[in-house]
């Protein structure tokens, strides 16, 4: 079978730590070349991992023979340009959260996808969960009736990030201890400065949960209110989300990247006229309740499967070789930033922020 070319963008902290593990790992993958803007990075990390060529651009990745797709795990400012790019250059793309800093962007990319014939995919772990995929069954079979009311929480130990606290600072402070050694650190400015990062929890982790959202089939939103606390830094650490969607089902998104270090939560609710799903993908559980019959408790995950972090870049290598669907496509990253930009609006201006209808 035809191996796939594969090139990585932004060979920092994720991309070393997920991405690239992931793709040495795959038997299709072939890791062509690696991007740093800082070149002396960039040839380390292809030292290291085996990976032919270091570039210190995505121009210059384009232009690697044998790249039939790239995983771009930059910081969020460059996300739309390094996609544009990329696509106009006839490669596949697999894109990491936010997908963008705003709905435009990631809209003309969605469509830019389109019309060159690619695939465009958005880095969303979460969407490939056994529970994940059964909750996105049960809902588009109907089993929950109408969906009505939607309630999100979703907390992380990303408060430190954003004010810019040193890795060791971090793992001092305890959290997820999994990442306790990584073979590189994130920059200090990578999650604290809006001017990288678009802003702090929005961006961050809204990501996740408004994508999930997309992903488990609810309609687009058509209002948002949302307001922020900073905790007196530059950028929002605590998020509270009153969304519309067009079919009129009501979404409460709350979120926090400063729980405390010993419990961090995902919890989906999900309420229609025929159902309920009750959902906790930090802790791998779930139940579907319904208005007739036995409530169906699933199997616990394993803990290696809450979070499938090699599952995006193992996805894109499958979608490319003809083998999967595309898991997580990119207008579900397209969904969240419409949620997103509508919810920064919102709150810099204390009101109601109306979207016309998306397709």
């Amino acid at each position: 079978m035809k191996s796939v070319g594969c090139g990585v963008l932004g060979a920092g902290w994720w991309a070393t730590t997920s991405h690239l593990p992931a793709l040495k790992k795959h038997p299709l993958a072939r890791v062509i070349a690696v991007q740093s803007m800082r070149l002396a990075d960039a040839r380390r990390v292809a030292q290291d991992f085996g990976v032919d060529h270091a570039v210190e651009t995505v121009e210059e990745m384009v232009g690697v023979a044998g790249i039939e797709a790239v995983v771009d795990a930059s910081t969020p400012n460059m996300h739309y340009h390094n996609a544009r790019v990329c696509l106009e250059n006839g490669l596949h793309v697999l894109s990491e959260k936010p997908m963008t800093l705003s709905a435009e962007q990631s809209s003309e990319l969605v469509a830019l996808a389109r019309t060159k014939g690619l695939h465009l995919m958005i880095g969303c772990p979460w969407h490939y969960t056994a529970h994940a995929l059964a909750a996105k069954r049960l809902v588009g079979g109907g089993h929950l009736g109408r969906l009505k009311l939607v309630s999100i929480l979703f907390t992380n130990f990303s408060g430190g990030l954003y004010r810019g606290r040193s890795w060791k600072e971090l793992m001092e402070e305890g959290g997820d201890s999994n990442y306790r050694d990584p073979y590189i650190v994130p920059e200090r400015q990578s999650y604290s400065d809006p001017r990288i990062a678009g802003g702090g929890q929005i961006y961050c982790q809204v990501s996740h949960a408004a994508a999930f959202l997309g992903f488990l089939g609810a309609a687009p939103p058509s209002e948002v209110f949302a307001r922020f606390d900073t905790a007196e830094i530059d950028i929002d650490v605590y998020d509270a989300l009153n969304i519309k969607l067009q079919d009129g089902c009501l979404v409460n998104l709350a979120s926090t990247g400063d729980t405390m270090l010993t419990d961090r939560q995902f919890e989906v609710r999900l309420f229609g006229t025929e159902g309920m799903i009750l959902m906790e993908l930090w802790k791998g559980s779930m139940e579907f309740h319904p208005r007739r019959g036995e409530v169906q408790v699933f199997p616990k995950l394993a803990p290696e499967d809450v979070y499938p972090m090699f599952q995006p870049a193992a996805n894109l290598v499958d979608v490319v070789a003809g083998l999967a669907g595309n898991g997580s496509p990119g207008e579900l990253g397209h969904y969240a930033m419409t949620v997103i930009d509508a919810a920064c609006r919102s709150a810099q201006l204390a009101e109601n922020i109306r979207l016309g209808r998306q397709s």
